[in-house]
């Protein structure tokens, strides 16, 4: 009998045995919103893109041209990838690549706009809600099947970190009602946390079921304090949007002991991590200068007053007349997204943090623990 195989499928298996000889490698498949896009708006008609300058301006692999990455650099899930051994980064599910770099990075199903929530985000048309990233996860395993076998794709699997970065989009809708959502009259703050965590929930029990082990569930962020949120509010400096940042921690202590339940009700064989962005961030906030911040209020790039848009004024040789002068001092790249100074500074809090900041191991310690 004759055994046929594409190129495609015989790079595949390549890539696996490589995998398989290097126990120190690291593959991460990673679903979320713009804070971990890796460019997969790229590909749709959407009216939530960063594939234009300045955004990319200190991504080093492309030579600091756009790539999708919603801020000046490194995203977070770049920088952990980086740290624990990544042969290449996370390339987008909608890339022509992505299957070929399964093995040696893993793939980012994350887009920008997207929500848990499956109608948060319509105002900007394409985005890959959180269960249609799943769906695109699922024909991805599907490939790994044909290609590796049902056992060897479920050891290769239990292996690889699957981090979910979401629910931003579908808060800070809330508090705009007057979007297509179910605004902040016709839902209660209680009713909203837990609508989250439930579709949350329901949506990590399938990636358990598709094969995930290894889980990093991030909470959300303190977003009244971001430009934008403060912008429309018409805040001033230094003055976060309370409403919104109780509203959110309210979820989050809900996500926590959802996450925790998981791990009491699945079993010894996975490991579910609960990690604390908010109180990262609020941490920085608090006390930006220890972490060499000196401008925590203001974007680095756009304007603090609408329209908000982040973009190259001139030529691609000219820096924009609204990009400021020195990035690494800036928390905020853009009005909604941080930049990567303290992208690595969430990282580096997720990988070797302890519980008050991942429960119940750090992202380090998930990456080496054996099943």
């Amino acid at each position: 009998m004759k055994i046929r195989m594409s190129m495609h499928s015989l790079v595949f298996w390549y890539l696996c045995l490589v995998h398989v000889s290097c126990c120190f490698c690291f593959t991460n498949f990673a679903f979320g919103d713009s804070i971990v896009d890796a460019g997969n708006n790229n590909y749709l008609p959407s009216l939530s893109k960063a594939d234009y300058s300045p955004y990319g301006i200190d991504f080093t692999p492309s030579g600091g041209k756009p790539t999708g990455r919603y801020t000046n650099g490194f995203t977070i899930v770049d920088i952990v990838a980086q740290a624990l051994g990544a042969k290449t980064l996370a390339s987008p599910s909608l890339a022509s690549n992505a299957a070929s770099n399964a093995i040696l990075g893993g793939i980012n199903y994350a887009s920008g706009a997207s929500g848990i929530l499956e109608a948060t985000g319509t105002l900007f048309v394409g985005r890959i809600p959180l269960r249609m990233q799943i769906k695109n996860f699922e024909r991805s395993r599907a490939e790994m099947v044909k290609t590796m076998g049902e056992n060897s794709t479920r050891n290769f699997l239990k292996d690889a970190i699957f981090s979910l970065t979401i629910g931003s989009n579908d808060i800070i809708t809330y508090f705009l009602p007057n979007l297509p959502f179910v605004g902040k009259d016709d839902i209660s703050p209680t009713n909203l946390q837990d609508t989250m965590v439930s579709n949350i929930t329901l949506h990590i029990k399938r990636l358990h079921e598709l094969g995930a082990r290894k889980m990093v569930i991030v909470d959300v962020g303190p977003l009244g304090c971001i430009p934008f949120v403060r912008a429309i509010h018409l805040l001033p400096e230094g003055e976060c949007h309370e409403e919104m940042n109780t509203l959110i921690r309210g979820y989050n202590e809900k996500l926590r002991v959802a996450v925790h339940r998981l791990n009491q009700e699945i079993g010894m064989d996975s490991i579910f991590v609960y990690a604390n962005s908010y109180d990262v961030i609020n941490g920085i906030l608090q006390n930006y200068g220890d972490y060499g911040f000196e401008n925590v209020n203001d974007p680095c790039c756009g304007g603090y007053f609408p329209p908000f848009f982040c973009f190259r004024i001139g030529d691609e040789k000219e820096i924009s007349s609204s990009l400021c002068e020195d990035r690494s001092k800036y928390l905020f790249w853009d009005s909604y997204h941080p930049g990567q100074a303290a992208n690595f500074i969430i990282a580096q809090q997720m990988l070797n943090g302890d519980e008050s900041i991942c429960s119940p191991i750090n992202v380090r310690q998930l990456h080496s623990h054996k099943l």
